[in-house]
């Protein structure tokens, strides 16, 4: 086979005048132990019973029971004890908005925009924060401005400070028993709002010196200024009597709805804004994938007249211009880390993110001139694959490789160099099998029942084995190289698809389940945040700056591997949801991680210092990663390029952009000790705008990301036509051909 390969590979080598490389050699990489071992994953003492692996083919009608990997009970995973008992039987969310809530205490802040709320000592904390930035960082500092809790503490037997009641996709009610209190925090509200219970006496106090305190005559509001030179007023659904001291606000027992809210920039003109919609209140929000890159927002609400929220930038990008449910009120707007937050007036809004196109191979396509330079690498790259090499168990590495095997079967395809397929296939079989029936005796998938989702051997004794993986930090990351092998080798290979289609539905359904039964497997999206319109990780570990998100590009991997699997399956609507939360996940990298010069959405200083975000958390910026300092530029930028892929075009489609990034991370590459792996993500940018440079400059690497190869940026390369300014700006609209005849 390899002989017949290397006889082709000659021959278009001397037809195209150019010199064979020399061969590249791979890392050594992580070994399946032998197939003939017992799968623990068909035990017949397993509850569900899947279909079995060894049937050549399967019935296409719809498993009455999803596939499941075996139970095992974590020694490490928290308790979920702040969740209302009747929660308890439903998968959990493990990288939420409202995540700080259910971990150690409880008692860390999160950021329900435009306020950090604090849940503590059965008190409600809120701050409208400020913000600290130098050129490293910034941050929203929380400053308790207005603590709002019960004068008596009327349920002292209550185990926990807070209780979840319910949440859903745009908020989460938190119950504060020992204060008669229900806040009903809904993401965007320029109001927090309570219910209040059993004619309960309140209490109101702040860090600051209370300046003026006045009331309308009707005694449903109260207007309170500050010695920060801050603003809130009072709202409530019934006449209460508030008397104050110089730092503190007390009540006379009271039941009903209470409101408060900041009044931006304490501006006079603003408080008529906030009086008029004062009266209507939303108790929860859901988002909808109504239509194929459509995405809609829809509210309950209570109380009466028009319902007022905040949209963020990328909100106001993506709102429907003919959406006529809506009214943008431009010069309303809340201070925040992610940019200023408008005023929108309406309880459904409509988002139209641009179209992209998922496709299997490159978007412009190879010159065919280059195709004897590809397949020389291809050929020697193909060779070196050797499962029973590979070192590795993490779930983490051993996925980019078999991700990294699956990129040279479709760039196979594209040169019409199909020789080497059947050795690719050979080895992805060899590698993915093993984890998804079981045989791997290195590590495997498994099932966690408390919080609801798929976590590792590993992972389930060692909370940082997999970097995390069985906290449920970094999920949509693994599981994304999985699918991309998966997906290819269904592809290449249908009838081993069909035989492992319910696992490969099982490890995409623990990140990307939209179903909210009760019966569910897996929680819903469980990464992605449908207001920030991004995923972030984390998992279930308390941070004060609330979740997190490093790499972008792997996140895009993940939906974009899922959309594939789609294709690979021929089912619909795995491939549009895959595609819409791909467009939304690059529209926000490029809305929040990508930098450019003169953006006015960061401050001056950190703008000028960085083009790109290291590390983004909810309340925070920090252009550190989790494994390198600032100073280390190639690896910002390869962190949020790889894995290289045709969608990776999308992502960076603003050339301009391209150019100051690469401009920015190349004096970086002078230091000493810089990876070669590094190296080719930079050459790989810089061939967008300089083909013929980054050609000579990635010839020259000596090593490559484990998750890459030399066929793989000689194929970026050839892609490349020189062509790009035509498609500049955001979002990679003009990568879908089929964009022009959607909206």
């Amino acid at each position: 086979m390899l002989k017949k390969i290397r006889r082709r590979v000659k021959t278009l080598v001397t037809k195209t005048f150019r010199k064979p490389r020399k061969p590249y050699k791979a890392p050594p990489s992580p070994s399946p132990s032998p197939s003939s071992s017992p799968s623990p994953y068909l035990s017949p003492s397993l509850s569900l019973s899947p279909p079995t692996l060894e049937a050549p083919t399967m019935s296409r009608k719809q498993p009455s029971t999803p596939f499941i990997f075996p139970k095992t009970q974590s020694s490490v995973l928290p308790d979920p004890s702040f969740f209302s008992p009747n929660l308890l039987s439903s998968p959990l969310p493990t990288n939420s908005f409202f995540q700080n809530y259910v971990l150690k205490n409880g008692d860390q802040p999160e950021y329900i925009h435009p306020y950090l709320v604090k849940s503590a000592a059965s008190s409600l904390s809120v701050s409208y924060p400020t913000r600290f930035s130098n050129s490293a960082f910034l941050y929203q500092v929380f400053v308790a401005d207005l603590t709002i809790s019960a004068s008596e503490n009327t349920n002292p037997d209550a185990k926990t400070s807070h209780v979840i009641s319910s949440f859903s996709d745009l908020n989460v009610t938190l119950d504060i028993p020992s204060a008669n209190l229900r806040a009903f925090l809904v993401r965007g509200s320029p109001f927090l709002t309570c219910a209040v219970s059993g004619g309960t006496a309140l209490s109101i106090s702040t860090i600051h010196a209370i300046l003026s305190f006045s009331s309308n005559n009707a005694l449903t509001k109260y207007t309170i200024k500050l010695n920060n030179n801050q603003t809130w007023v009072i709202y409530t659904s019934s006449p209460i009597n508030l008397s104050h001291s110089l730092s503190s606000i007390t009540s006379d027992g009271f039941s009903g709805i209470l409101r408060i809210a900041l009044l931006p920039d304490s501006d006079p003109q603003f408080e008529a804004v906030l009086d008029r919609f004062s009266s209507c209140y939303p108790v929860s929000g859901d988002a909808a994938f109504t239509k194929p890159f459509f995405l809609e927002y829809k509210w309950e609400k209570k109380g009466w007249g028009d319902l007022l929220l905040l949209a963020h930038p990328l909100h106001l990008k993506l709102l429907a211009s003919d959406d006529s449910n809506v009214t943008v009120l431009k010069d309303f707007k809340y201070k925040s880390i992610d940019g200023d937050l408008v005023g929108v007036v309406g309880d459904t809004w409509t988002l139209k993110p641009n179209p992209v196109s998922v496709t299997w191979h490159s978007i412009r396509g190879v010159e065919e001139e280059a195709y004897a330079e590809i397949v020389s690498a291809l050929a020697k790259d193909v060779e070196a694959l050797n499962s029973t090499a590979i070192a590795t168990t993490s779930s983490y590495f051993y996925g980019k490789l078999i991700a990294r095997a699956a990129r040279l079967a479709l760039i196979a395809e594209e040169v019409s160099f199909l020789e080497v397929i059947p050795a690719i296939k050979k080895f992805l079989k060899d590698t993915i099998g093993p984890w998804l029936d079981g045989t791997f005796s290195g590590n495997g998938f498994l099932f966690d029942s408390k919080w609801g989702g798929i976590i590792t051997k590993q992972g389930a004794g060692d909370s940082g084995a997999d970097f995390g993986f069985g906290i449920y930090n970094d999920h949509h990351y693994h599981l994304g190289y999985f699918l991309y092998g998966i997906a290819v080798l269904a592809k290449i290979d249908p009838a081993w698809g069909r035989k492992y289609r319910p696992q490969a539905y099982s490890l995409m359904a623990d990140f990307m389940t939209l179903g909210r039964r009760s019966n569910s497997v897996y929680p819903r999206l469980r990464s992605f945040d449908l207001y920030k319109l991004h995923s972030w990780a984390g998992g279930l570990t308390e941070f004060a700056d609330g979740r997190n998100q490093e790499s972008t590009s792997e996140a895009i991997n993940a939906y974009y591997s899922a959309a594939l699997m789609g294709l690979a399956y021929g089912d619909t609507h795995l491939v549009a949801t895959g595609s819409i939360l791909t467009s939304l996940e690059i529209q926000a990298a490029q809305m929040w991680w990508h930098v450019r010069e003169g953006d006015k959405l960061y401050e001056e200083d950190f703008t000028r210092e960085n083009r790109l975000v290291g590390v983004l958390w909810a309340n925070k910026r920090d252009s550190a990663l989790w494994f390198a300092p600032p100073a280390w530029k190639e690896c910002r930028l390869g962190i949020q390029v790889l894995p290289l892929l045709p969608i990776t075009e999308v992502v960076f489609s603003d050339v301009g952009f391209v150019r100051e990034l690469v401009k920015w991370t190349l004096p970086a590459l002078q230091r000493e000790g810089v990876g070669e792996g590094w190296k080719g993500f930079v050459y790989a940018l810089e061939g967008i705008y300089d083909k013929a440079g980054a050609l000579e400059k990635t010839k020259s690497l000596s090593g490559f990301d484990d998750g890459n190869s030399l066929t793989n940026l000689l194929w970026w390369i050839h892609s490349r036509d020189g062509k790009e300014e035509e498609f500049g700006g955001e979002g990679g609209c003009g990568h879908c051909w089929f964009g022009h005849y959607c909206h």
